[in-house]
């Protein structure tokens, strides 16, 4: 349940949706309430549909830095860029509190990847228990950084059933926004779609895991969903189906509020290869872009191609022109 409160205006590119009147859009804070003790936490919502790249530019001039990154990310015409933990959350929290402060300036909204490293389906607790603690931490640096949502891949499926498997994903789950809650911090908690046959991520799992633990939400990774399936999810007519799932599912205001992957990518028998710039892959990303613009999706969408910046830009074309 969202819940609308005191006006707080975060610029250009932030808004909220009151999912208690969808005919009123104004500037504000969002809240959701903790599921165990009602404390509201405060969730941004993006306004309109921002396209960006999955770590700093290729292009960034030396040093590559995460400040210099943002700037660049401005400097393209482009306006995210999702923080890349991936081999581990290692940033300071005086360079996390910089780089906030030069995105905001720079109007260009941040995310983060989680490290790969995670697996809340472990036969080892040790093993579960630094899952989760990578999960909180990639959640506590975004924050810091100003960032709106985090990504993970969150498990695998193992000898286990899948709806073993989710269970024990769901139960991680409550724990890492419980905790989250209680530090006031506020960001979009958000399982992937996996790429993987062995990896636990179908839209159907994401999109569950979303209606039973508040505060998580889904991330749509369409080149996943394009390897996972072996080659369907390739199509408008694919995209526009995967968007009124997800709107029949968790409600109209949840296309509001996306975050979503895109690249090409090489698959086989058991899923994902290796990733792909667009245009040397089958992905039709044209497609894509007019499924987006026709259904009028609002949110984050972030190039995860080789040529990072160069397949956002491509998108972000075939999107304006669509």
């Amino acid at each position: 349940m969202f819940y609308l409160h005191k006006s707080c205006s975060y610029g250009e590119g932030w808004n909220v949706w009151d999912k208690l009147n969808s005919k009123t859009r104004v500037k504000g804070s969002l809240y959701i309430r903790n599921p165990v003790e009602g404390n509201e936490v405060l969730k941004k919502v993006i306004n309109g549909l921002l396209f960006g790249t999955a770590g700093i530019p290729l292009s960034t001039p030396k040093p590559a830095t995460s400040v210099n990154g943002v700037l660049r990310v401005r400097e393209l015409g482009l306006n995210a860029m999702e923080l890349e933990f991936v081999r581990g959350v290692k940033m300071s929290d005086d360079l996390a509190y910089k780089v906030r402060s030069v995105s905001e300036a720079a109007k260009v909204v941040l995310t983060a990847h989680a490290p790969y490293y995670i697996n809340l389906n472990s036969p080892e607790k040790a093993k579960v228990e630094a899952s989760i603690n990578r999960i909180l931490e990639t959640a506590r640096v975004a924050y810091k950084a100003g960032g709106w949502s985090i990504v993970f891949h969150p498990a695998y499926y193992g000898k286990d059933s899948a709806e073993l498997v989710y269970e024990r994903v769901k139960e991680a789950l409550k724990v890492i926004v419980r905790t989250l809650s209680d530090e006031g911090v506020s960001v979009w908690i958000r399982p992937e779609t996996s790429g993987g046959l062995a990896e636990f991520g179908s839209l159907e799992e994401v999109v569950r895991l979303s209606q039973e633990v508040e505060g998580v939400l889904p991330c749509i990774d369409f080149a996943h969903m394009h390897a996972r399936s072996r080659g369907e999810y390739n199509s408008y007519e694919e995209f526009m189906k995967v968007f009124n799932y997800v709107e029949k599912e968790l409600g109209k205001d949840i296309l509001k509020n996306m975050h979503m992957h895109f690249s090409g990518i090489e698959y086989g028998e058991k899923g994902e290869i290796r990733h792909l710039n667009i245009q040397e892959s089958d992905f039709k990303y044209v497609d894509l872009a007019k499924a987006l613009k026709d259904y009028s999706i609002e949110g984050i969408i972030i190039s995860e191609s080789p040529n990072i910046e160069d397949d956002a830009l491509l998108l972000k074309k075939a999107y304006d022109l669509s």
